[in-house]
């Protein structure tokens, strides 16, 4: 390296430039979000959002069952792994409610914090996650995303139904199947 090329990588390395490797990588989920939502429409970019958040559910799915050292998960282990899985990437999801037919989460702080605004496609990471470990714990989940941060809420309320009651029927969600 010259010395034009030294002072200048000085001067660069010291600017306030708000970059490091967890905004950079929001940053390409958000713009890849973006595109796809605006090449392909909100739908079809979910869906493939929803490929992408049911892979990593599985992933994370195993991690749970090996550290845990069991083959399934009860209720409550599945309500504290979705809790501990978002804290670990900086969400701040908390439950509100839980019984047999339901648990529902709040949520203050999204892992990909500003930059999923205006991209609803992004919370289909958190659906299928959701969804896929309770399905496959519990036989089923009806994921329905009432309230998001993307779309403009200061929170999230994300209702995870465990069983196909008329409430989990006419709320508009995607739904998931011990496969």
């Amino acid at each position: 390296m010259g010395p034009d090329s030294t002072s200048a990588l000085a001067i660069v390395q010291a600017l306030p430039i708000p970059l490091e490797r967890d905004i950079f990588l929001r940053t390409l989920i958000r713009e890849l979000a973006g595109t796809l939502q605006e090449v392909v429409g909100l739908e079809e970019a979910s869906g493939f959002v929803s490929v992408v958040g049911q892979k990593v559910g599985e992933h994370l799915n195993e991690h749970y069952k090996a550290a845990l050292a069991v083959p399934e998960l009860s209720r409550g282990q599945v309500a504290a792994v979705l809790v501990d899985l978002k804290r670990r990437i900086r969400g701040d999801f908390y439950i509100i409610e839980e019984d047999d037919e339901k648990i529902v989460f709040g949520n203050r702080a999204c892992p990909f914090a500003e930059q999923v605004v205006g991209r609803p496609a992004m919370c289909m990471m958190t659906s299928n996650v959701f969804g896929g470990i309770a399905s496959d714990h519990l036989g089923y989940a009806k994921v329905v995303l009432e309230e998001t941060i993307a779309e403009g809420a200061p929170g999230c309320r994300v209702v995870v139904h465990l069983k196909p009651t008329p409430e989990a029927e006419a709320a508009t969600g995607r739904e998931y199947f011990r496969g």
